[in-house]
C-alpha cells in the first residue's frame, strides 16, 4: 500500500559516492520504478495508472516530450516518466489542515524534495497581506482577488503570465487569448530557459523553430550525433530509438563533457536479452570541454568543404543562401584553437569527420548542453551549417532534432505562448475574436524577473511550473518575487514557488494529466504536441484528488470572466463547458490545425506540417535555408577557476526532486555535490570528500555563493565541473544569457572554490 510522506526533511550533508555506472535502465530501473510507484499509489492504482501512460486511449506522460511510435508497448513509459505519473497520481494529500500546521516560514525552510513529497493540493489557498500562513479560500473569492489586483494596475504590461510546458494546447490557447484581450504580450514560458536558443537559431536558418525529424527518421539514419544531451536520465525512451537505429546499422557519436551511462550501454527493460546484455550505443565519445561545441562544428565544416565532393552542391545551389560567406569563415577555422576550445585530440576529430563523410543520412540531436551558453544560438546555427553542407535537411533519415524537455512545451509555443508573437498570428487571433491584440513585444523570463525587481511588473500568474526554482540568480529572483503585489500559481503539488510570494498569494489546485476531466458538456480530453510535431489527445482515468479542483481551461475561463467582465465577447463559459469549442477556434487561428477536432479524434493523432522537412521549402526572409558565419566563441576560464554546468540528477525531472540519489553517477543520499576532474582537483587542492563553497564570478563583480558542497572526483572534461540545479541556480547571474535568445547561460558558470 502507499506510504505516508516524510515528516521531516532527510539529512543531506553526507552523500555517499561509488563508481559511476556504465549502463542504463535494465532490472534496476524496473525495481526503482515499482518502488516509487508503490510508495505513492499502492499496487492496484499503480497497475491501473501506468498501463494508461502514453497509450492511444490513455493520457500523455507529464514528463518529457519524446514521441511514441504508432505501435505501443504495454508499458510505454520510462523510469522517470513513471516517477512523474506516481507523484501526480499519489494518494497523499495537502489539505487546509496541512497549511494551518505549516506557516510560510516553515515551508520556506523546507527542501524541494520534502515539499513535493507531501502530495496533491486539494483546495484553493490564499495568503493574505501580512499573513503568516495560507488559508482556504473559495474559487469565487480567489478570482475576485485576481480581478482586484489586475484591475488596479496602471498598465496591463504590469502583469506577467507564465506558462509551464505541462499545460495542454487548449489551456495554453485560452491563456494567451486572455492575456492579449487583457492587453499584454507578457507571456514568458519555460522555453525561454531551455530551447529558446534552438528556436532562435532554427527560425533564422531553416524558417521554423522546430525539429525536422520523426522517429522513423531516427530509425533510418546512418549517423546520429547526440550533442549536449543525456538521454539516459532526461529522455530515457530515446534510448529505445537509438537502439533500433543501431540495429539498422547506424553509428552514434556522443558529444558531452561527462560520460553518461545511457549512451554507453542501454539495457532495454522491454526484452529479456536487453535487460541481461544490453546494447552499446556510442561508437565515438567526444568528451568536449564545456562550451567548445561551436568550435568543433566549425572545424568539422571546414574539413567537409576541403574533403572534395563531400558537399551536396545541388542542394546548396537550389535551396540555400549565404554559402560563400560561410565557406570563407569556415576556412579560417584553426586546428590549435579548436583543440584548445574543445579539449579534444586531433585523431578524435578526424574520426568524427570520417564518420560524417561516410554517412548519407545524418541527424544531430541536442539539448541544454548546447542551448544554455552565451554563444548558444551561434553554436546551433553551426550545427545547421553542417547539415546544409551535406543536404541533410528534408530527406528521410536526416535533419535537426532539438530534444524538448517538458511534455507540451513545444505545443504551448505553437498555441501562441510567446512574448514576441508573429504579426500573422495576432492578425488571425484578432479576426477570430474581434479583439485588438497588443503589437509591442512583452517580457521573457529574464526580463520578467528584472521587471519585478525594478517595479515595472506587479502581478505574476504562473500556469504550472516552479518559477522560483527554475530561474537563475536565486537571491535576486526571490527578492524580485517578494516585491510583487500578487503571485498566483496553478499547481497540482507544492514547490518552492509557493513559499516565496508577493504581498498576497494564491495557490489554485488543478487537475493533472491522470485525472478524469468532466465538465458540463461531458467528459473532456486535451491535446499535446510532442518534440517531433505530432499532436494527440490525452485522457485521464483517475477520480480527481479532490472535488474542489478545476481544470486549467476552467481556471482561465473563470478568471477571464472575472477580470474582463461583460466587455468581453469571448464565449468563456462555452469554452469551459466543452473543449471542442476551443479546438474549433484553434483550427481557424493556428496553421496546421484545420479540422482540429476530427484530427484529434484519430488514434495516435496527427503530424503538423513542416515545410523544410516535407517540401524542402524554407520560409525564411531569403526564402532559402541560410548558412551563417558567426565568429567562433568559447569560454575563457581564469587560472584557478573551473567552468561549471548545472544539470539534473537521475532522481529528478526539471525542478521536481523524486529522491536524493543519482544512481548512474554513483551518488546517493544527497544533492549538494560538485563533480570535479581528479587532475583539476589535485591542482586546486580539492580532496575527494572535502566540503567547499562554490562562488561564481561574472563581470558585475557580485559574489554569488552556494555553500557546503561535497567534492566528488569524477571523470569530467578537464577544466570543467558539474553540480545539480536548482541548488546551483544561485550561481547563475540573471544578466548572463545567450545572445539573441536571452536564455540563462546555466552551462557556462565560472566558479572558484573556497573552504566551507
Amino acid at each position: 500500500m502507499a506510504t505516508k510522506p516524510p515528516a521531516g526533511d532527510p539529512v543531506q550533508d553526507a552523500p555517499q559516492v561509488a563508481p559511476p555506472k556504465h549502463a542504463a535502465a535494465g532490472l534496476p530501473a524496473i525495481g526503482h520504478t515499482l518502488k516509487i510507484a508503490q510508495q505513492q499509489m499502492g499496487l492496484a492504482r499503480t497497475a491501473r495508472t501506468l498501463l494508461k501512460v502514453n497509450q492511444k486511449d490513455g493520457f500523455d506522460c507529464p514528463g518529457c516530450a519524446w514521441p511514441e511510435g504508432d505501435k505501443r508497448h504495454t508499458a510505454e513509459f520510462c523510469e522517470n516518466g513513471a516517477k512523474a505519473v506516481a507523484e501526480e497520481a499519489t494518494l497523499r494529500r495537502v489539505t487546509p489542515e496541512f497549511f494551518a500546521a505549516h506557516p510560510l516560514a516553515d515551508l520556506a525552510a523546507r527542501s524541494g524534495y520534502w515539499l513535493g513529497q507531501q502530495g496533491r493540493i486539494t483546495q484553493p489557498m490564499y495568503l493574505p497581506e501580512g499573513g503568516d500562513r495560507y488559508e482556504a479560500v473559495s474559487w469565487e473569492r480567489a478570482f475576485v482577488i485576481i480581478a482586484e489586483e489586475l484591475g488596479a494596475l496602471a498598465s496591463p504590461d504590469e502583469a506577467l503570465f507564465y506558462t509551464s510546458g505541462r499545460t495542454s494546447n487548449e489551456a495554453a490557447f485560452l491563456f494567451q487569448l486572455f492575456a492579449r484581450e487583457f492587453g499584454t504580450n507578457n507571456l514568458p514560458d519555460c522555453s525561454n530557459m531551455c530551447h529558446e536558443s534552438s528556436g532562435s537559431a532554427l527560425n533564422e536558418t531553416i524558417g521554423i523553430g522546430k525539429g525536422s525529424v520523426s522517429l522513423e527518421d531516427l530509425h533510418q539514419a546512418e549517423l546520429i550525433i547526440v550533442a549536449g544531451q543525456n538521454p539516459g536520465t532526461n529522455h530515457p525512451r530515446m534510448l529505445s530509438a537509438l537502439e533500433q537505429a543501431k540495429a539498422s546499422g547506424a553509428k552514434i557519436i556522443s558529444v558531452n563533457p561527462l560520460p553518461e551511462a545511457g549512451m554507453e550501454r542501454f539495457k532495454n527493460p522491454q526484452t529479456p536479452l536487453g535487460m541481461l546484455k544490453g546494447t552499446a550505443l556510442n561508437d565515438l565519445f567526444l568528451q568536449i570541454r564545456i562550451g567548445g561545441d561551436q568550435a568543433l562544428f566549425r572545424l568539422l565544416n571546414k574539413l567537409v568543404i576541403e574533403a572534395g565532393g563531400a558537399t551536396d552542391e545541388a542542394f546548396i545551389r537550389e535551396h540555400t543562401h549565404g554559402y560563400e560567406e560561410f565557406a570563407a569563415a569556415a576556412k579560417e577555422a584553426d586546428w590549435d584553437e579548436t583543440l584548445t576550445a574543445t579539449g579534444l585530440t586531433r585523431p578524435e576529430i578526424e574520426r568524427a569527420l570520417a564518420m560524417i563523410l561516410a554517412s548519407k543520412r545524418t541527424i544531430v540531436c541536442w539539448a541544454m548542453g548546447l542551448t544554455q551558453h552565451k554563444h548558444a544560438v551561434a553554436t546551433i546555427r553551426e550545427v545547421v551549417n553542417l547539415l546544409l553542407l551535406r543536404g541533410d535537411i528534408g530527406r528521410p533519415g536526416a535533419g535537426v532534432c532539438p530534444v524538448r524537455g517538458h511534455s507540451n512545451v513545444q505545443g504551448d509555443r505553437t498555441m501562441g505562448i510567446f512574448e514576441r508573437p508573429a504579426p500573422a498570428f495576432l492578425d488571425a487571433l484578432d479576426r477570430e475574436f474581434a479583439i485588438t491584440s497588443p503589437r509591442h513585444h512583452g517580457f521573457d523570463v529574464v526580463r520578467s524577473i528584472q521587471a519585478l525587481r525594478d517595479g515595472e511588473a506587479k502581478v505574476l500568474f504562473a500556469m504550472g511550473g516552479n518559477f522560483v526554482g527554475a530561474t537563475p540568480d536565486t537571491e535576486v529572483t526571490e527578492a524580485a518575487i517578494r516585491k510583487a503585489s500578487l503571485t498566483v500559481h496553478v499547481s497540482t503539488k507544492l514547490n518552492r514557488s509557493h513559499a516565496v510570494t508577493g504581498r498576497r498569494a494564491l495557490i489554485l489546485p488543478t487537475l493533472g494529466r491522470t485525472d478524469k476531466d468532466v465538465q458540463e458538456g461531458g467528459k473532456q480530453f486535451v491535446t499535446v504536441e510532442d518534440s517531433m510535431g505530432l499532436v494527440h489527445s490525452s485522457r485521464g482515468n483517475l477520480t480527481p484528488a479532490s472535488p474542489h479542483l478545476l481544470s486549467e481551461p476552467a481556471i482561465v475561463a473563470r478568471m477571464a470572466r472575472a477580470v474582463l467582465g461583460e466587455a468581453s465577447k469571448t464565449p468563456w463559459e462555452e469554452f469551459e463547458r466543452d473543449y471542442a469549442a476551443i479546438r474549433d477556434r484553434i483550427s481557424r487561428v493556428v496553421p496546421g490545425f484545420e479540422d482540429f477536432n476530427a484530427k484529434a479524434a484519430r488514434p495516435g493523432g496527427f503530424r503538423l506540417p513542416h515545410a523544410p522537412r516535407d517540401e524542402r521549402r524554407f520560409p525564411t526572409k531569403t526564402g532559402r535555408a541560410n548558412f551563417t558565419a558567426a565568429p567562433v566563441e568559447y569560454p575563457k576560464v581564469p587560472e584557478g577557476r573551473l567552468l561549471l554546468q548545472t544539470l539534473r540528477s537521475h532522481d529528478q525531472y526539471n525542478t521536481t526532486i523524486y529522491g536524493l540519489d543519482d544512481r548512474y553517477r554513483g551518488i546517493t543520499g544527497g544533492r549538494r555535490v560538485v563533480m570535479v576532474n581528479p587532475e583539476d582537483a589535485a591542482e586546486l587542492g580539492l580532496a575527494d570528500g572535502a566540503y567547499t563553497d562554490l562562488v561564481s564570478e561574472w563581470k558585475d563583480g557580485v559574489e554569488r555563493r552556494a555553500p557546503g558542497f561535497r567534492v566528488v572526483h569524477y571523470p569530467t572534461a578537464r577544466g570543467c565541473a558539474a553540480a545539480y540545479y536548482p541548488e546551483t541556480n544561485v550561481l547563475v547571474p540573471l544578466g548572463s544569457t545567450a545572445d539573441t535568445s536571452n536564455t540563462p547561460a546555466s552551462k557556462s558558470v565560472v566558479i572558484r572554490f573556497e573552504p566551507a
